[in-house]
C-alpha cells in the first residue's frame, strides 16, 4: 500500500482549503485548465492565467478546471485591465475560490471579492507594497524574490522574504528559487505559510508547452538565465536566446515597430479593441510610472511569449523562466512534484527535529 503524502498544515492550506502549501502560478499561456486542475487535483494549489484570455474564454476555462476536479483553485488576473470586473463576475459566478492578482488591485475590488467569499492574495515584490494590500484588506500576500521568472524586481527572496512576514499579519506565499521540499521548508522557517512555484510547474507532463520548448529549459544552465529590459520596457526574467541577445542589440525605432505589431496581433487573440488596449495601456502609465514609449513595448510581452509557449517557436519568441531552470532535470506528472516535494520536506523537517549528529 502507497503511503500517504505528508501533510504540512499551514495558515494556507487553511485560508483555502488544500492539502498541501504549494501554488502554481498565473504564467499567461500555460497555465490553463489542464495545468490548474493537474496541480489541484494533487492537492495544491492551481491557478488559471486570465490575462491572455477573453472573458468568455476565462468563463469556458473555468468550467472546465470544475469539470477535470472537485478541489479548490484560484484565478489571476491583471487589476489595470479595463475587464477587471468582468472578469471578477466571473470568479464570483463561478464559485472559484481565489483570486489572485499580478497587480495590486483596489480597495473597492478587493472588498468586492470578499465580501462574495473570494479569498484574495495579490502578488508584490515590495515590504510598502505588501503592506498597502494587507491594509485593503487582502487575506494573504504572494511575494516574488528577484530570482522569480517573469516581470521581477532587484531584491533576493532570502532577503525580501522575511521583511514581509515582519512587516504583516496575513499569511505570507514565498515565491522565487522555489522547487523542492529543501526549499518549502526554508520558506517556512522564515516565516512563509507555503510556496509558489512557476517554472517547476511548467516543466511538467501535464504542461502544455511544446516539448521542444521543454527540451531549451531543460538544457539550460543557471547562467542561461538573464534579465532584460528590452521586451517591454521591464525587467523580465527568461532565457537567455540568440533572440534575446538580437532584441538587446536592436535599437528604439526597430523594437517600437515590433511592438506595434504585437499590439495588433494581441488585439486580435485578446478580442480587445484599440481603446480598450489604449485604456489598459494608461492604467499601466499610471500604475507604473512608465514612459509611453514603454507602454508601446509592453505591447510584446504577450505575442512573444505566446509565440515560445504556445506555437512552439522560441526563435520567435521568449521564455520567461525562474533561476530554477538551471537546476531542473526532469519533466514529472503535477502528482508526481507534489508527492516529491512534500516527502522530501518531511524528511528535512524530520532530520532538522531530530538531527542525525550524535
Amino acid at each position: 500500500m502507497t503511503p500517504p503524502v505528508p501533510a504540512f498544515r499551514t495558515a494556507l492550506t487553511e485560508l483555502v482549503g488544500v492539502r498541501h502549501p504549494l501554488v502554481q502560478t498565473g504564467m499567461g499561456w500555460v497555465a490553463g485548465p489542464r495545468l490548474a486542475s493537474a496541480v489541484a487535483g494533487a492537492g495544491a494549489l492551481g491557478i488559471l492565467a486570465s490575462a491572455t484570455m477573453t472573458v468568455e474564454v476565462l468563463r469556458a476555462a473555468v468550467r472546465e478546471v470544475k469539470s477535470r476536479t472537485d478541489a479548490p483553485f484560484g484565478v489571476n488576473l491583471r487589476a489595470d485591465a479595463g475587464d477587471a470586473r468582468d472578469r471578477v463576475r466571473v470568479i464570483v459566478d463561478e464559485g472559484v475560490r481565489v483570486a489572485s492578482f499580478a497587480l495590486a488591485p483596489s480597495r473597492e475590488l478587493i472588498a468586492e471579492l470578499k465580501d462574495a467569499g473570494v479569498v484574495v492574495i495579490p502578488s508584490v515584490g515590495a515590504r510598502r507594497h505588501a503592506e498597502k494590500v494587507a491594509a485593503w484588506g487582502a487575506d494573504a500576500v504572494l511575494v516574488q524574490g528577484g530570482e522569480g521568472g517573469g516581470h521581477t524586481g532587484e531584491v533576493a527572496t532570502t532577503v525580501l522574504l522575511p521583511q514581509v512576514v515582519d512587516a504583516v499579519d496575513i499569511p505570507v506565499i514565498a515565491a522565487g528559487g522555489f522547487h523542492d521540499g529543501r526549499g518549502l521548508v526554508a520558506a517556512l522557517a522564515y516565516g512563509a505559510a507555503g510556496v509558489a512555484m512557476g517554472t517547476r510547474f511548467l516543466l511538467t507532463s501535464d504542461s502544455t508547452v511544446p516539448d521542444a520548448v521543454k527540451a531549451r529549459y531543460l538544457a539550460s544552465t543557471v547562467k542561461d538565465v538573464t534579465v532584460t529590459t528590452r521586451v517591454d520596457g521591464l525587467p523580465h526574467r527568461m532565457l537567455r536566446t540568440e533572440l534575446v541577445a538580437a532584441l538587446e542589440e536592436s535599437g528604439r525605432i526597430t523594437s517600437l515597430a515590433r511592438a506595434v505589431r504585437h499590439a495588433a496581433a494581441f488585439r486580435k487573440v485578446s478580442g480587445l479593441g484599440w481603446t480598450r488596449l489604449a485604456r489598459d495601456g494608461l492604467a499601466m502609465k499610471h500604475g507604473k510610472e512608465l514612459t509611453w514609449g514603454q507602454v508601446l513595448l509592453a505591447a510584446n510581452t504577450p505575442m512573444m511569449l505566446k509565440a515560445a509557449m504556445v506555437d512552439g517557436r522560441p526563435d520567435l519568441g521568449v521564455m520567461a523562466s525562474g533561476q530554477v531552470a538551471g537546476v531542473i532535470e526532469d519533466l514529472p506528472s503535477c502528482a508526481e512534484l507534489v508527492e516529491r516535494v512534500m516527502t522530501e520536506a518531511a524528511e528535512v523537517r524530520d532530520r532538522l527535529v531530530h538531527p542525525w549528529w550524535p
